[in-house]
């Protein structure tokens, strides 16, 4: 078969969307369309950066469960400042979210891909000389803020440059590898563990990503801009020339990029300078609720239930000693730890790839509700716990919390980190993820101080089917302001500004 491509049925001088070249199929010289729209080697690049920034977010955080028994040890940090020191790097995650997230619509997508790793780099790098508790929270709080501003800038990246009708499964693929990463982080931790059972091996642990974060920042200087970005800013000379770049390939195709030049004038003048309030006007309402509250709920029952990690692990499989008497004590609990936080995040890993195969073929909407459904099933099995003894318990709690893991990384863990990248117009994108995710952490800040309240004050039982009604309420408000994304064109998201059609509980928003 010839090699060489044509235009296709629209000539190589008619102008397109940025998305359009994206997603359009190359046609061979004899008439015969692919199939689907072949990712380029630029394309692969800018996923394989961000997914590795995703691999980042899960080992190092992961990695700080094993390693905080060490620092508290070795600082003697009390228990009062110990909860401050493993709620910095979520403090963190909550300002970067919506503040440095939200600059990626000022200064660029790639900018901000760089910035955020480089920030990474240093604190990690400060983390591996602090000598006591403060200086340990400032620099967790640093780490934090890079890992918060991935959330958007790492989504918008891979969105704004793969086919629509691929974009689900790239960017739940990339966001896997934070399943991966934490896997990666627990079994490094018990590794150094046992090769260094010191009390400062934990700086051994944060040491093992640093030279290949800095390899990481160091490439993403050579990916384009977000050709969606510039064209959105009116830059459509320096869009074309990202295009091209991004959809460079041999034989070459397309032979020409020509940019749409929207009238400046009217509804169709570029959208460069939206504030931060213009994500709650009536145009993005909808989306700003669809983004952010089912991912508050969702990050209630995640970070709750992540209180409860510690007393299965220890029931279940045994922990060691209830109270460290020495060094030996503390090695051999990080280990057990280590080791079960790694059996756990295999069940996680094993729904994200559940995720990975149906969001692009059965739709993010349903996905997210039947997950929220599943979360509160497990909660339920999982209540039933405390009406039984011995081995009867542990099996009822290990099976609702496995049924939780999984319905929730198949569901709305994977679904609202998917869905907040994409229901936003180009031109408030960042700030519109940023948020959500950070409106997200609020709900996960707010889990974590008050869960061991509200676990004394009302019980185990009154507190799980607490969070079976928010799992619920999670699947209720995703189906009331539901908005599909699935496949379709980026360039179309938001750009119907009519109030009533944008009210539609069941719309669809389609190209």
């Amino acid at each position: 078969m010839d090699s060489t491509v044509t235009s296709g049925p629209l000539k190589a001088e008619s102008s397109k969307t940025v998305q359009q070249y994206i997603d359009e199929l190359p046609v061979w010289s004899d008439g015969t369309r692919l199939k689907t729209s072949p990712m380029t080697g630029m394309q692969w690049r800018i996923w394989g950066l961000a997914a590795t920034g995703k691999f980042f977010e899960g080992y190092v955080v992961f990695m700080t469960g094993v390693a905080l028994p060490l620092i508290t040890h070795q600082f003697d940090i009390p228990s009062g400042v110990n909860g401050i020191i493993s709620a910095a790097s979520l403090a963190g995650i909550l300002f970067g979210s919506v503040l440095l997230g939200g600059l990626s619509d000022y200064f660029g997508r790639k900018r901000m891909f760089i910035a955020e790793m480089i920030i990474f780099c240093a604190f990690l790098a400060l983390l591996l000389l602090c000598t006591n508790y403060l200086s340990l929270a400032i620099c967790l709080f640093g780490l934090g803020l890079a890992l918060g501003c991935d959330y958007p800038t790492a989504h918008m990246i891979i969105s704004e440059t793969v086919p629509s009708t691929a974009r689900g499964k790239l960017v739940l693929g990339a966001f896997a590898f934070q399943a991966i990463g934490a896997l990666g982080g627990t079994g490094m931790g018990c590794l150094v563990l046992v090769l260094d059972p010191d009390v400062s091996a934990w700086r051994w642990m944060y040491a093992t990503a640093l030279i290949p974060a800095i390899f990481v920042t160091l490439a993403r200087f050579f990916i384009v801009e977000s050709p969606n970005w510039l064209a959105v800013r009116g830059e459509h000379a320096k869009a074309e020339v990202s295009v091209t770049r991004l959809l460079h390939r041999e034989p070459v195709y397309p032979t020409q990029v020509i940019l749409v030049r929207p009238e400046t004038s009217g509804e169709h003048k570029p959208r460069s300078n939206a504030s931060f309030w213009s994500l709650f006007n009536s145009r993005n309402r909808r989306a700003t609720i669809f983004a952010s509250v089912p991912w508050f709920i969702q990050d209630l029952g995640t970070y709750g239930i992540g209180i409860f990690t510690p007393v299965i692990l220890a029931a279940a499989i045994g922990g060691g000693p209830d109270h460290v008497r020495s060094l030996s004590d503390l090695i051999t609990n990080g280990i057990v730890a280590a080791k079960g936080a790694a059996m756990i995040t295999s069940l996680l890993i094993i729904g994200i790839l559940f995720a990975i195969a149906l969001a692009d073929k059965y739709g993010r909407i349903w996905l997210q509700i039947i997950g929220f459904i599943g979360c509160a099933a497990g909660l339920l099995l999982a209540s039933l716990s405390v009406d039984f003894e011995g081995s009867t318990k542990i099996a009822l709690i290990f099976a609702g919390f496995m049924l939780f893991d999984f319905m929730t990384n198949l569901g709305p863990n994977a679904q609202t980190y998917l869905i907040a990248g994409e229901v936003f117009p180009t031109e408030v994108r960042g700030m519109g993820a940023g948020f959500a995710a950070a409106f997200a952490k609020i709900g996960a800040v707010a889990t974590a101080f008050l869960f061991p309240i509200l676990l004394d004050a009302i019980g185990t039982r009154a507190l799980l089917y607490g969070l079976i009604v928010t799992s619920l309420l999670g699947a209720v408000v995703t189906w009331m302001y539901q908005i599909e994304t699935t496949g379709v064109n980026l360039d179309e998201i938001g750009k119907d500004s009519n109030d009533n059609e944008q009210s539609v509980p069941n719309k669809k928003v389609a190209a």
